[in-house]
């Protein structure tokens, strides 16, 4: 079993840039595939950014590609989100999860576990 824990949402104005964190628990940390989400209201929820745990690329959605970035520190068992040149349209609640596999690591369905999400309001 995993469990997420996300952190660090808050409100901020146009431009600014924002840190989420997602502290992760369980067995076998590291062979986790990680991603972040995020879903505005009345919206379904979208792909933000995603990695494997071990390190080698990072895949990003279209509307953050250039502005978002995920990391992840291995002492601390910790995933983040490093958001930068936020937008209006980016306000929405964000949401780390995590996968033992890597496949169809895009979708809400790719992920077995969640967060409970981290709410984003960004000012214009």
């Amino acid at each position: 079993q995993v469990q997420l824990v996300e952190s660090g949402g808050g409100l901020v104005q146009a431009g600014d840039s924002l840190r989420l964190s997602c502290a992760v628990s369980g067995r076998n940390v590291s062979s986790l595939v990680m991603g972040w989400f995020r879903q505005a209201p009345g919206k379904e929820r979208e792909f933000a950014v995603a990695m494997n745990w071990s390190g080698g690329a990072i895949y990003r959605g279209n509307s953050v590609r250039g502005r978002f970035t995920i990391s992840r520190d291995n002492a601390e068992n910790t995933v983040y989100l490093q958001m930068n040149s936020l937008r209006p349209e980016d306000t929405a609640v964000y949401y780390c999860a995590a996968s033992w596999r890597f496949s169809n690591i895009y979708s809400v369905s790719g992920y077995d576990y969640w967060g409970q999400g981290t709410q984003v309001t960004v000012s214009s």
